[in-house]
């Protein structure tokens, strides 16, 4: 009788283990989720200053069609880009076509002067910080998630019950990894 009181309290345990595990793995696959959703709002920020600032910019500067739809082809790829490997492959296109707006724009010295311009320069570069904080916040849920997973023994855990690794936001291309420059 007493060893049956015994296995009975060990399998309790393990039991309520297994279930404190599998509520951390949850909670914190909806951190991801939510933090993800961070990144998202703040490129949607990002995209809908975009045309802005090209149409502030093409109104100076008529004759660098190519520029224009270089950042408005870019852009759009990202709206459409699906999961965090295209949509962080995305962005390097878009950064390199903003780098290539800014430039054009430096050529006009009466562009830079312009309040319009100058406002959205600012809202995009406030942009790019949010930007930046939502990345490395979700690279870092994304970690711990990963990391909880991988550890013994919650790996049986998250292996029973099918929880998948997230992918982290990278940027690969070492020209991209430099931050857009918005000053003039």
């Amino acid at each position: 009788m007493g060893a049956l009181f015994v296995f009975l309290i060990i399998l309790a345990a393990v039991v309520l283990y297994a279930i404190g595990v599998y509520n951390s793995l949850v909670t914190l696959r909806n951190r991801c989720d939510n933090s993800w959703a961070q990144v998202d709002v703040q490129l949607k920020r990002r995209y809908d200053l975009i045309p802005n600032l090209v149409e502030t910019v093409k109104g100076y500067a008529k004759h660098e069609r190519e520029v224009f739809e270089r950042v408005t082809q870019a852009r759009n790829a990202a709206i459409a880009a699906t999961g965090v490997k295209d949509l962080g492959a995305a962005e390097n296109v878009l950064s390199g076509a903003l780098k290539s707006l800014f430039a054009v724009a430096e050529a006009y010295p009466e562009l830079k002067a312009n309040q319009n311009f100058l406002l959205l320069q600012e809202e995009l570069a406030g942009t790019e910080s949010k930007i930046a904080y939502a990345r490395q916040f979700y690279n870092d849920v994304v970690m711990k998630f990963n990391t909880r997973q991988q550890v013994f023994p919650a790996n049986i855990i998250a292996g029973m019950f099918q929880f998948k690794l997230k992918e982290y936001f990278e940027i690969e291309e070492p020209a991209a990894k430099e931050p857009v420059k918005v000053q003039f």
